[in-house]
């Protein structure tokens, strides 16, 4: 894989991939596949994944987000915001081969068909419904049910339950089945349209191995016998190169414990493909961002693009855990008990199912407010509501669902058998932003994340842990809240925390809260509140006077042969984890690429 010379020497390709994150497994698997000819490098800050049990198994990701292994994250902290007490959020991205597809929770979830329209109407032909939905058919091949309309049947990428189903999804179901709140169950929930209906929800896991389903195995390692393709791991993209056309002709990367300074040329095309923070990064570095920012850090400006590290997006993410029965067993004991988990890994090895085949996450719905839900929303949310969810009937407001494992802020704490209620808000008001601070590679990004800066997020929140807190507490393995993971409500409140016998009747009254009790609702999240490392939007697809920074062919404006292709490029939010929509850009990349490349189809 690592063909790359080490010498002083400067080797030429057709295409230069800074970064090697999913998108780019995409695109360059695409591209090996139609034509072997193409001599392709692709650049990755962090190590090869390639049949590693961290990244195959599993059951291993829970590792991965709590006590990652050195090297596998390029970390970044938030400033301190107001907003969130004074606190600095942890915002790291993956740093390895296959980038996040190859250390996250494996979610399935596509985004709302609505949300690519709405980025076709920006002004980019081409990126709307009817034509990424194909794509999204194209990358996967769907084991959790009929393919359907909108499922494909033999893409790379493996599409099932996974081969163990924990307690707390079956729970789930069982409580929304009877206590379902005017909303129903479906077969499928990742359709594009469907909102307000529980389902069982599918992972990136494949249902006859148990195995990761992700680019870098499925795309990218399958070309590795190609000696036209090279993948040089532990090297981090300095800047590109460009001449006095502004034709981007290459690369700087750094290499090795000594940090040796490296140049390698592209004759074709150089792609930007390392995610929302270090993609807009590489950006600024080579010249391409704010006027007023690159001459105050003293780096010659290559094309004036403002929009370079603005319109930061993410998730905001609630976790909070509730006890489940003292025999329980669910994902926390992979991290917690490492006889344990030997032992599963061992069932895994000869079967592929058990536990290490699980993701944890196994139901879980796409919900939108009703006429009630709007009401206890109150008028902090209604002109929201009116202006952007009311005319879009496929766009939830927040994803809920359940985690068979403890996942809440303490995880170092020994936690007796617990489960977690996730929810996620999906398209949160306020924007960030994340710049370079320095010509140096490795210094420090300053990233503001923008979190909780409008009201609305807030009482969406609210809302959301209230809403599931009473799913949660009519769930058979219901035992009570973990405390420390929960709003500390006043003596005396009906809402108080704490541990309990068993679930409450399914027609029990719901809790009702106070003014007071809302107000720790809303200090809990300020102080707790998390992103859920969904991060897209530093490098917009967008008309370049509407602070753009790629047009819809995914070139960089005022440059030559320099394209971004990774989610850097969603100008505007997408309803779900954003996994899925990384493999959908992958796949348009590819055929856009193509299409200038090697006049083909892939």
């Amino acid at each position: 894989m690592d063909r790359h010379p080490t010498t002083s020497e400067q080797p030429t390709y057709d295409l230069i991939f800074a970064g090697g994150g999913a998108t780019a497994c995409v695109i360059a698997g695409r591209l090996a596949a139609a034509d072997s000819t193409l001599r392709i490098l692709i650049v990755e800050n962090g190590s090869h994944t390639k049949d590693k049990p961290f990244h195959v198994q599993p059951g291993r990701y829970m590792n991965n987000m709590m006590c990652p292994e050195p090297g596998m994250f390029t970390p970044h902290e938030t400033s301190a915001s107001a907003e969130l007490n004074g606190r600095t959020l942890r915002a790291s991205n993956a740093s390895c081969v296959g980038g996040g597809g190859s250390i996250n929770g494996m979610m399935y979830a596509r985004a709302s068909a609505s949300d690519y329209d709405d980025w076709e109407k920006l002004g980019n032909p081409g990126w709307g419904s009817a034509d990424l939905i194909p794509l999204a058919q194209k990358h996967e091949t769907y084991q959790a049910g009929p393919p359907g309309s909108t499922h494909g049947s033999s893409g790379p990428l493996k599409v099932s339950y996974g081969c163990h189903e924990t307690h707390a999804g079956r729970d789930f179901l069982k409580a929304a089945a009877v206590y379902g709140r005017g909303r129903r169950l479906t077969d499928d929930g990742n359709d594009f349209v469907t909102c307000d209906a529980y389902s069982r929800w599918p992972k990136y896991i494949g249902a006859e191995t148990g195995r990761r389903s992700d680019a870098a195995h499925f795309y990218l390692y399958p070309q590795t016998e190609n000696t036209n393709l090279t993948i040089l791991d532990h090297a981090r993209v300095n800047r590109v190169l460009f001449d006095d056309d502004n034709r981007a002709t290459g690369i700087e990367y750094t290499r090795g414990s000594d940090k040796t300074i490296c140049t390698a040329h592209a004759s074709r095309f150089v792609i930007v493909s390392s995610g929302t923070f270090c993609s807009s990064a590489i950006l600024e570095r080579s010249g391409i961002g704010s006027k007023d920012l690159l001459q105050q850090l003293g780096i010659p400006l290559v094309s004036d693009l403002p929009g370079v590290g603005e319109n930061y997006q993410d998730h905001s993410m609630g976790l909070v855990p509730y006890y489940s029965p003292p025999e329980t067993v669910n994902l926390s004991i992979l991290t917690m008990d490492e006889n344990a988990a030997s032992a599963h890994e061992s069932e895994w090895l000869a079967t592929g199912k058990g536990l290490m085949a699980s993701n944890g996450v196994d139901a879980g719905i796409r919900i939108r407010p009703n006429a009630k839900d709007l009401e206890e929303l109150g008028p902090a949310f209604q002109k929201r509501w009116e202006e952007f969810f009311s005319k879009a009937s496929d766009k939830p407001i927040a994803w809920i669902g359940p985690y068979g494992c403890y996942f809440g802020n303490h995880p170092t704490l020994t936690i007796r058998p617990s489960f977690t209620i996730l929810y996620l808000t999906t398209y949160p008001v306020a924007l960030g932003r994340v710049h370079v601070q320095s010509r140096d590679a490795f210094a420090p990004l300053h990233v503001e994340s923008g979190i909780l800066k409008s009201r609305e997020d807030l009482v969406v929140l609210r809302w959301a842990y209230k809403w599931s807190r009473e799913l949660a507490r009519r769930m058979d393995g219901y035992r009570g809240e973990v405390v420390i993971d929960h709003p500390v409500f006043p003596a005396g409140s009906e809402a108080t925390c704490g541990e309990a016998s068993g679930p409450v009747d399914i027609s029990a009254r719901d809790i009702v809260y106070t003014k007071v009790d809302d107000d720790a609702i809303d200090a809990f999240h300020r102080d707790n509140i998390n992103m859920a490392w969904h991060a897209l939007g530093t490098c917009a697809m967008r008309p370049r006077n509407q602070g753009g920074v790629v047009d819809a062919r995914l070139n960089v404006y005022g440059v030559k042969n320099l394209k971004v292709a990774d989610m850097s490029v969603a100008p505007l939010n997408v309803g779900a984890n954003t996994y899925n929509t990384a493999m959908v850009i992958g796949e348009k990349a590819a055929t856009i690429i193509a299409e200038e490349l090697i006049n083909s189809n892939v």
